[in-house]
């Protein structure tokens, strides 16, 4: 079961109830090129994810590599983007074993009005395709917010922008490496106060 986005009120309360957790989900999956992979065959190769209270507070995080199996090689290109290698999925856990992990992730800070949040809408889709593709249920039963729709909204840029723009338009530096799954989540996450509004960027 998939969840659709959260209504406005609903987002409006989210941003004054001290007690919800927020989770952040970033995925690097396989890709190329030259058009031999399109999006239907892209496969999650990492997932990365934080649990963070309503202020930012970092409370836990999650990391996993995952074995692809419709193209188990990775391409140069993938390689060279990401940064991961060849032996980081080769001895990773497929993943219906990798998405048990991250369930079981996902429930430790999980309440009654927790919400799961990517930049985008990507990593939700890529998250039904690869449930879907391996026959086990979707690790994230909470609803979904778009962050980037959301910092676009809230700062009123028009056009949505990637998240290392939105850093850079928030004045923060990219912490770890773009393109890694944890890292960017983490990026993600310190993005929310001004994807929620309660945070301006310095120019518009």
């Amino acid at each position: 079961m998939a969840y659709d986005n959260l209504a406005a009120d609903t987002t409006e309360e989210l941003m004054h109830n001290s007690n919800t957790t927020i989770l952040v989900v970033d995925l690097e999956a396989t890709c190329s090129d030259d058009g031999s992979i399109d999006a239907e065959h892209m496969e999650t190769i990492e997932i990365g994810a934080c649990w963070v209270g309503p202020d930012g507070t970092l409370l836990e995080r999650f990391q996993s590599f995952v074995r692809p199996v419709v193209n188990p090689k990775l391409t140069s290109f993938c390689t060279n983007l990401i940064g991961i290698q060849q032996e980081d999925v080769d001895d990773a856990p497929l993943f219906s074993a990798a998405a048990v992990s991250f369930s079981q992730f996902v429930e430790r800070h999980k309440v009654a009005s927790s919400i799961w949040m990517s930049w985008g809408t990507y990593d939700h889709k890529q998250l039904v395709r690869d449930s879907e593709r391996h026959g086990v249920n979707h690790p994230i039963m909470i609803p979904h917010q778009n962050a980037k729709r959301m910092f676009a909204k809230a700062q009123r840029i028009g056009k949505e922008v990637g998240m290392a723009k939105a850093c850079a338009l928030a004045g923060l530096s990219l912490d770890g490496t773009h393109h890694r799954a944890l890292d960017d989540a983490l990026n993600v996450a310190r993005l929310l106060p001004w994807a929620f509004g309660t945070r301006n960027i310095r120019s518009k």
